[in-house]
């Protein structure tokens, strides 16, 4: 019979929300609640958009000029989580840049140490957030970093559910393997793409196509490196989905589509 009590649910949206947000949260969470909270990323990813947004719109209201109130917007996206995907893109690019068979490329990955390609996947990926977000007037802004904030979380769910683990010993990300299903992926889809079309109408509807590509890209092309994903190439994934959000709402409102 199933738990249909408020516990049910509560405590699996404080573990993914203690997992992807920097929000102090004092409830203890068991590990059940960890592997059940994937429905709740999109959740999670509505909270740390909405922290962004609220920074954005601010620095434009204390009159910032628009290429610091997009970095002031960037930066809290980024630290509304502990900069923790930021680690990833940087691991992920370290590995997967450097030429090596797949054994390799999961030490490179693990390693705390930044390398060359790290620094230029961070430069790039920040860059291009940064002035993306800085193309558009804060109304349409703010609207685009909610938008990238849920849906990175759902391209997360996405991989969890279709994604096999690419280290046979388990890692951080293993956990939510355990309780996955595919309705998982087609609720958050549905979620996600309702949000963007609510929020932004065409643009915000481009944006969710762009992503799906760039995350169906991605995951491909970590199958050819690695035979799956990892935790790195899944906070990767969070970054680059974030980045073709801003960057295509912004192209496609400057362009007038």
């Amino acid at each position: 019979m199933k738990n249909n009590t408020p516990s049910s649910w509560i405590k699996p949206l404080v573990a993914a929300l203690q997992f992807l947000t920097i929000i102090p949260i004092p409830i203890t969470v068991s590990k059940v609640d960890m592997e059940r909270s994937l429905p709740w990323f999109p959740l999670a990813g509505l909270v740390t958009g909405s922290m962004a947004a609220a920074a954005f719109v601010h620095a434009h209201l204390f009159g910032l000029p628009p290429m610091m109130a997009g970095l002031v917007g960037v930066l809290v996206l980024s630290a509304s989580n502990g900069f923790f995907h930021l680690d990833g893109i940087a691991d992920t690019a370290d590995g997967f840049l450097s030429s090596r068979p797949k054994a390799r490329i999961l030490e490179i990955m693990r390693d705390s140490r930044i390398g060359t390609m790290g620094v230029v996947g961070l430069f790039f990926i920040l860059g291009l957030k940064w002035s993306g977000l800085a193309a558009m007037v804060p109304g349409v802004g703010w609207r685009a970093l909610v938008i990238a904030a849920v849906v990175a979380r759902c391209a997360q769910v996405f991989t969890l559910t279709m994604m096999p683990y690419a280290r046979k010993e388990g890692g951080l990300a293993s956990v939510f393997l355990k309780t996955h299903i595919p309705a998982h992926m087609a609720m958050v889809f549905v979620s996600g793409l309702l949000l963007s079309a609510i929020l932004a109408g065409v643009p915000g509807i481009f944006a969710v196509l762009a992503s799906i590509a760039a995350a169906v890209a991605f995951n491909f092309w970590c199958l050819k490196k690695i035979d799956g994903m990892t935790g790195d190439t899944v906070g990767a994934l969070t970054e680059i989905v974030e980045t073709i959000v801003l960057c295509t709402m912004a192209v496609v409102i400057l362009g007038g589509v």
